[in-house]
């Protein structure tokens, strides 16, 4: 079996290694129905724990504090405690009581075929 050069494709094997990585981790602290068991002592543990929170906070949309607080005790009750650490790793940002995502990884959406969005022709030519 031939091994994948680590420095042939670096984005890709990054991206692999990044998987293999954050399952083992996510299922350690968080349980069956998605609450967090506890928050990683260990800083890079810390950050897979976070970025899963920061899931919950739309990129370019503002949150009053007891919207913030509501979707974070949802994982855990220590609400205060999770959205300083979210505060402090730059997952979001804080101003006057109002908190917006500024961090984490975001899902890119699949491109479209041909055929564009619902399986409409599009108009171009092939």
């Amino acid at each position: 079996m031939a091994h994948e050069d680590p420095d042939a494709q670096p984005a890709r094997w990054a991206a692999r290694q990044d998987d293999r990585r954050r399952g083992p981790v996510l299922r350690a602290f968080f349980d069956a129905d998605g609450r967090l068991l506890q928050v990683p002592a260990k800083h890079t543990k810390r950050l897979l724990v976070l970025d899963v929170l920061a899931q919950e906070f739309v990129p370019g949309e503002r949150y009053p504090e007891t919207e913030v607080n509501n979707r974070l005790r949802a994982y855990h009750d220590d609400v205060a405690a999770l959205r300083r650490y979210l505060v402090e790793n730059l997952f979001l940002a804080r101003e006057a009581g109002v908190y917006w995502r500024t961090g984490g990884s975001v899902e890119l959406e699949e491109p479209e075929g041909p055929e564009g969005p619902e399986g409409r022709a599009t108009g171009r030519q092939s």
